[in-house]
Order: C-alpha cells, then sequence, then structure tokens
C-alpha cells in the first residue's frame, strides 16, 4: 500500500517580502488538502474531455448509466476526512476501462467496413448475374425501346419468352398475369410494362427461392446428383467454401468411384478449401457414402457432401445405384440424407425439366443448383420450373452460378434473378 499524499515537514528559510510563490503546475492528482475527493484526468480518443472519478471508483460510488465511469458526489454524498489513499489495482482499473472503450470503437468501425463489403460484394454479384443473363435480357429488353403498349408488344414478349425456354405453360401464365397488372394500373408507357413484368417474373420464381438450412441437424447430409458435363464436382467446391464462409465445418466424399479424375478433381478443391475428402480407389460408391457419414459424426463436422457418379436418366442400371447410395446413408443416419441436390447445366434448356422428373422419382430430389448461367439465352428455364411443367414439381433452387471463381456461386434470389432476365 502506497501512500501518496503524505506531506513532510521540513525547515524552510521565510522568503523576502517582495518576492511571491508561483504556483505549482496542475498535476493530475490533486495535492490539494480539502476535503473534496482528488480526480484523475485521463484523455483518450474514444472519451476525450471526460474524467475518471476514480476516489469514486474505489469506495463503490455508483457508475454512469451511459459511459460506465463513476459520478462525482454533490453536495451531502462528500465526505470528510483523510485523503483516499490509491493502489495499483486503482490504476489498472482506470487502463481496463480506457482499453474496453477503445475495443468498443474498434468493433464499432469493424462492423462498419463488413457492411460496407457485403453491400460491395452484393454489388458486384447482380453485375455479374445480368452479364451472365444478357443474352436472355437483351432479348427481352429490347422490345421495350420506342414502343406502344398495344397487343403487338404482348405478342413479342410472349415469343421472346418462349424463345428464352421459359416454356408454354410458363410463357401462359406470366403473360396473363402482366396483362391483368397493365390492366388493374393502367400502365401506359413501356418502361412501367418493363417494370411490372419484372414484379410478376419475380412473384413468379418467388416459389423457388428457399435458404439453404444449415445446423437443425449434425452433421447435415448432403447428397449430390448431376448428369454428366453438368459441373457437380466443381459445384461441391465451391459449395464447400461457401459453407466454410458461413462457419460450417465441411467434409466432402467421392462417391464417384467410377473415374479417378473425378476422385482427384475433388481432393484438389479439398487442399484449395482446407477440407477432409474421404475417398476409396475402386471401392463401392454406396460403402464410401456410409464411411464418410460415420467419419463426419465422429469427428463433429457440421456437413457431409457426397459426391455421386454423373449419369444420364436413360442408364437405368446407374439410377438404381443411386438408389442403392440413398438407402446405404440411411442405414447409416436413419433420417439421412438430408439434402438431396440436382445440379443442372443452365444451358440445357427444356432437358432440364426431365432431368428433374427422372431424379426426383428415383432419390427424391430437395433443390436444385443451376450452373453455367452465363452466356446462355435460355435464362427462362427456370420460369418452367417454377411452373411445374411436364409434370414436375417446383423443386427450389438452392444455388446459381454465372462464373468459373469460387464466388461466383450464389444464393438464388428471385426478385434479383427476375431483374437480370428482363434487363
Amino acid at each position: 500500500m502506497f501512500r501518496f499524499f503524505k506531506k513532510k515537514t521540513t525547515p524552510t528559510e521565510p522568503l523576502p517580502e517582495d518576492q511571491t510563490l508561483t504556483p505549482a503546475p496542475d498535476l493530475s492528482i490533486s495535492q490539494d488538502t480539502s476535503t473534496e475527493a482528488p480526480a484523475i484526468a485521463v484523455d483518450t480518443p474514444p472519451v476525450q474531455g471526460r474524467r475518471f472519478m476514480l476516489s469514486q471508483a474505489l469506495s463503490g460510488a455508483p457508475l454512469g448509466r451511459q459511459t460506465g465511469l463513476p459520478i462525482p458526489p454533490t453536495g451531502a454524498e462528500q465526505t470528510s476526512g483523510p485523503l483516499p489513499t490509491f493502489t495499483v489495482d486503482a490504476a489498472q482499473q482506470v487502463q481496463e476501462l480506457v482499453q474496453e472503450s477503445v475495443e468498443n470503437q474498434i468493433e464499432e468501425l469493424t462492423e462498419e467496413q463488413t457492411e460496407e463489403e457485403i453491400a460491395e460484394q452484393k454489388t458486384s454479384w447482380l453485375a455479374k448475374l445480368k452479364g451472365g443473363l444478357a443474352k436472355t435480357g437483351q432479348s427481352l429488353g429490347s422490345l421495350f425501346v420506342g414502343v406502344r403498349v398495344d397487343e403487338d408488344l404482348f405478342e413479342e414478349l410472349e415469343t421472346a419468352l418462349i424463345m428464352a425456354d421459359a416454356g408454354v405453360e410458363a410463357t401462359e401464365q406470366l403473360m396473363g398475369a402482366l396483362r391483368a397488372r397493365v390492366k388493374r394500373d393502367r400502365i401506359e408507357e413501356a418502361d412501367a410494362v418493363r417494370q411490372a413484368l419484372k414484379d410478376v417474373l419475380a412473384e413468379h420464381l418467388k416459389i423457388l427461392e428457399k435458404p439453404f438450412d444449415v445446423g437443425h441437424v449434425r452433421p447435415l447430409v448432403v447428397m449430390i446428383t448431376g448428369v454428366n458435363g453438368a459441373g457437380k464436382t466443381t459445384s461441391i467446391g465451391k459449395l464447400a467454401n461457401a459453407l466454410q464462409q458461413r462457419g460450417a465445418k465441411v467434409l466432402l466424399a467421392a462417391g464417384d468411384t467410377f473415374r479417378a479424375a473425378a476422385r482427384e478433381q475433388l481432393v484438389e478443391w479439398g487442399n484449395r478449401n482446407n477440407v477432409s475428402v474421404i475417398a476409396q480407389d475402386g471401392a463401392d460408391p454406396a460403402a464410401v457414402a456410409f464411411d464418410s457419414v460415420h467419419a463426419g459424426r465422429a469427428r463433429g463436422m457440421d456437413i457431409v457432401m457426397v459426391d455421386t457418379a454423373g449419369r444420364l436418366p436413360t442408364q437405368l442400371h446407374l439410377m438404381d445405384e443411386l438408389k442403392k447410395i440413398r438407402r446405404v446413408i440411411a442405414k447409416a443416419d436413419p433420417t439421412a440424407p438430408h439434402e438431396v441436390l440436382l445440379v443442372v447445366d443452365g444451358n440445357s434448356g427444356q432437358n432440364v425439366l426431365s432431368q428433374i422428373r427422372s431424379f426426383d422419382a428415383a432419390v427424391g430430389l430437395t433443390g436444385l443448383i443451376v450452373t453455367k448461367l452465363d452466356g446462355t439465352a435460355k435464362g427462362g428455364t427456370l420460369a418452367a420450373v417454377a411452373a411445374g411443367a411436364q409434370g414436375t414439381r417446383p423443386v427450389p433452387v438452392y444455388w446459381i452460378g454465372v462464373g468459373e471463381k469460387m464466388e461466383d456461386l450464389q444464393p438464388f434470389v428471385a426478385a434479383d434473378f427476375a431483374a437480370a432476365l428482363v434487363g
């Protein structure tokens, strides 16, 4: 315990009458002998001009509601008596208060920067999506330039939607809703019709918009299927990266045991994302899936993604094997697979519908990943999916891809897709 305010008595000589004392400079710890408690002034960038009433903090005085600092006593609250004794703990308390204030300010700045980065990423993604659907958007958007709102415009829009592979059923639904809105709102300008078409299309596609739920079960077992060349393995690698960004621990299973290149490709994606891959040379695909589910549970993984060999719906023996993989996964976990995703090529047009119908009948699809939408003129295919055309059901679209980069696989948002599609 240190005492800083004990006065020393030393003999002094009297000053001449013509001389006066020069006041001592103001110190941070007052040496006044009055009964008022001293205060330590601490000026820091987050709390400029405020004073920490250290003596009151030590005596248990209440703290300020907003700042968390001691409230100085007033009136009857002031006490008389000897000056309080300060310890090293008091200085440490002041330092901790200052440090906490600085850390709070840094955290606020970090949150602001994060929001700006998110907004910038969203703007970049919308630009890529619009660029990817440019061919489709140009065929639709060009119809609204210098035209009158009449029956000829509606007929041209109907033709353009069919050419964009929206399909007859979806086109009829969209045009019926558009005509009703134009009549209801008495729209007479072409640009207003364009905006109305965006709104109608967004409402039509809303049934496909669904967030991918992570965390309701551990591990979440995801079985991924698709035809050859749809970009299945590449999508798995991008998806692993996207899920890791959300804080999930991911394990990959190389269930495509027929192609050595497929295993090597998946292992390479695992190395890029620092994700473990369960792979067995020449093993039964169902056995690999079974082992992966057990490994995911033992390692405390959040998600286990099982890759399967690409196959055509007409290859019945391969479709039967796909059913077998699903049954074996259920033996490892009775509630799995929790998600069964089909990867489809956005350039396939109406063929997407036949793929959805066949794979859904075999393994029961829960979602879609639509790839290669960049550069295609057939972006209207999702309108046909939403309409449940050709005996299909509107399977949710979890992600869409418009490029080769890791971040070019993003969640499907109906309004953004509609805005990019119409142009």
